[in-house]
């Protein structure tokens, strides 16, 4: 496979996505920010926690004989191994990410995705495939609709914004919540996974949330005009027109959004092949 990245960050101090590739996969995280208000119960925070996670992820899913699952679930439990005589994993407070990966095995196109990160399949005559979990749009219904209430950047809106974070992760890997990859292996077992033949699939595009705005929040393109401006401009031209909509509403009184800006990764993949 042929693979274009690019990843930008938003209004953070640093960029909490990540994007891992070898000849034959690709993995693309999001890391979900802890307001600096909030407690945290890991001493190392969500940049460390996403590398450590990417890395064993794209590891293991070399091994065609382990599925993407449980190469997920194997993941989760190493980096727990990780820091768990250090900080304190038993808390809601801890790091956490969202997975979309893909790979290449024999003649098949492997898949998963677990929270919003967005997989863009082209199958040819069977149109474009867009895949996502929004199990965390079906929780805190109200404390997310304050905190999309503007102006951004105002210290009231940061402090809906913190609310609704303090509910979700009370609610991450419930059963009644919504499922990410934190400390709980079992997450893995709610990804939505799937595989393909590869001479099916023309093109794809793994995309954090921060990427996919311009269909999913903004309306600008749907997801087939967003793979053809991946396939003419790429994906740094993508995050660079995301970025001028975001200034052209930089307070969400048009879209309104929890960040003005947020990472933006994005993974446009080619020449699928089964040879």
């Amino acid at each position: 496979m042929q693979v274009s990245i690019a990843s930008t960050r938003g209004v953070g101090a640093a960029n909490e996505d990540a994007v891992h590739v070898s000849p034959t996969g690709v993995v693309v995280l999001d890391g979900l920010s802890a307001p600096e208000d909030l407690p945290m119960g890991c001493l190392h925070g969500t940049p460390w926690f996403v590398r450590q996670l990417g890395t064993r992820l794209l590891n293991l899913i070399g091994d065609h004989n382990v599925s993407l699952r449980e190469a997920l679930r194997s993941s989760i439990s190493g980096v727990n191994d990780l820091h768990r005589d250090t900080c304190k994993l038993d808390q809601d407070a801890v790091p956490a990410s969202t997975v979309v990966m893909i790979r290449e095995r024999s003649s098949t196109l492997d898949y998963l995705v677990l929270s919003d990160n967005v997989l863009v399949l082209d199958l040819g005559d069977d149109g474009i495939s867009s895949i996502v979990d929004k199990r965390v749009e079906e929780v805190a219904a109200n404390e997310m609709r304050l905190a999309l209430q503007g102006p951004t950047g105002t210290p009231e809106h940061a402090a809906r914004v913190s609310k609704l974070v303090a509910v979700q992760r009370r609610l991450r890997n419930k059963p009644d919540g919504y499922w990410v990859a934190a400390t709980d292996p079992n997450a893995a077992d709610e990804a939505i996974v799937g595989s393909l033949p590869l001479s099916r699939v023309q093109q794809a595009a793994l995309l954090t949330d921060g990427a996919s705005r311009l269909v999913e929040a903004f309306g600008a393109l749907d997801w087939a005009g967003l793979l053809e401006f991946l396939r003419t401009e790429g994906p740094a031209a993508l995050i660079a027109r995301t970025r001028e909509a975001e200034l052209a509403d930089p307070v969400g009184a048009r879209w309104p959004r929890f960040k003005r800006s947020d990472d933006a990764t994005v993974a446009y993949v080619t020449h699928l092949s089964d040879t």
